[in-house]
């Protein structure tokens, strides 16, 4: 199945954040599954990130790519 993660949904993943439903959390965590990612979230993540409105270990991307795909 493909899966297209808005920002909302793949930040709340990575901080266990229990607004994600644990059906959404279990679908992103399915490696059978593919996931997509916009560059506009990406791109919001780095915004956030750079008014420490959000604490990533690496940039945004990086994070991303590591985490989810």
């Amino acid at each position: 199945m493909r899966l297209l993660l808005d920002t909302h949904t793949v930040i709340w993943f990575f901080m266990g954040n229990s607004q994600l439903s644990d059906k959404v959390r279990n679908l992103v965590e399915d490696g059978h599954n593919h996931k997509l990612i916009s560059v506009a979230t990406v791109w919001e993540m780095a915004i956030k990130q750079s008014q420490n409105k959000l604490s990533l270990e690496k940039n945004a991307a990086d994070y991303i790519e590591e985490k989810i795909i």
